[in-house]
């Protein structure tokens, strides 16, 4: 059995090796890797403290490479900043609503029957509930935190990986290698997570990296519209305070625009990988294969 598991796990990283030498998949690795470089030498590449204030207002120039906002920050260290809270929000958002789905597509596919019809009717409660409003109610009425937003997106935005694990779990669950660790004597939960669950990973990989990007243009929405943490520097964060503070009246295009780009490229850059693996994965779906 081991012999067969590992030809299963050289197929799925065969499988991850095709659908990342893509174009698309490749441009995406580009851009994130651009971002995490970025968040992780935040302190060496900008040039200010973002929280310091100075001169309000300066256009682009005079070792401002961006200008200044209202009170005199710099924007590009404030954007450099910012690109660690965005993907901070986008993963740890991405986690909890995929960790949740994963755990709810594996049992209601695996045990059927009643756990499946409990599980898949709750799921389609979250899901035919207006997300983005629900967000800002709960966001509204919660303290303004990083982490009370990740805990609120992760919370509605598992039902879709939650139906994809299902699927592919349905398909697993009567392959002749669970049948043959069933006739063993292992137990259901064994099972699930020693044989189903690694089979999965490709589909789950594929919703997670979806979900990151998902999670940090919600976050961008919500701190536009004011529901963000104001002692955190965020991309959104940005362009609240530069609708709120003259940016966009005035025309300081360098305050509302860099943010504005820098969310549409991370949020690009993850669906292109997402949707790459996610093409593959749809094909072995199709397929019937492992």
């Amino acid at each position: 059995m081991s012999g067969f598991v590992g030809k299963i796990s050289k197929k799925l990283d065969l499988a991850s090796y095709r659908a990342c030498s893509s174009w698309p998949v490749l441009t995406g690795l580009i851009l994130i890797s651009a971002f995490l470089t970025l968040a992780a030498f935040a302190p060496f590449i900008a040039p200010f403290d973002p929280w310091v204030p100075g001169r309000p207002y300066l256009p682009p120039g005079d070792g401002h490479y961006l200008g200044t906002n209202d009170i005199g920050q710099d924007i590009w260290s404030e954007l450099v900043y910012g690109t660690r809270i965005s993907l901070l929000v986008g993963f740890f958002a991405a986690f909890v609503s995929v960790a949740i789905g994963t755990l709810v597509g594996l049992f209601s596919g695996y045990l059927r029957g009643t756990a499946d019809q409990a599980l898949m009717g709750l799921t389609d409660i979250v899901l035919i509930v207006p997300s983005l409003p629900l967000m800002i109610i709960m966001a509204a009425h919660t303290s303004p935190s990083i982490w009370n937003i990740i805990i609120v997106i992760g919370a509605l935005w598992w039902t879709s990986t939650a139906r994809v694990v299902r699927s592919r779990v349905l398909q697993l669950r009567d392959m002749p290698f669970v049948e043959a660790a069933r006739g063993l004597g292992a137990g259901d939960i064994y099972i699930v997570f020693r044989h189903i669950l690694p089979n999965t990973q490709q589909v789950i990989l594929a919703k997670f990296i979806l979900a990151v990007s998902g999670a940090m243009l919600t976050e961008a929405s919500l701190s536009f519209l004011g529901l963000g943490d104001p002692l955190q520097k965020s991309w959104g964060m940005m362009l609240n305070y530069a609708f709120t503070r003259g940016g966009f009246i005035n025309g300081y295009w360098w305050w509302y625009l860099p943010p504005g780009i820098c969310i549409s490229l991370a949020v690009l850059s993850f669906v292109l990988i997402g949707f790459g693996l996610e093409e593959r994965g749809r094909g072995d779906l199709k397929a019937g294969r492992l």
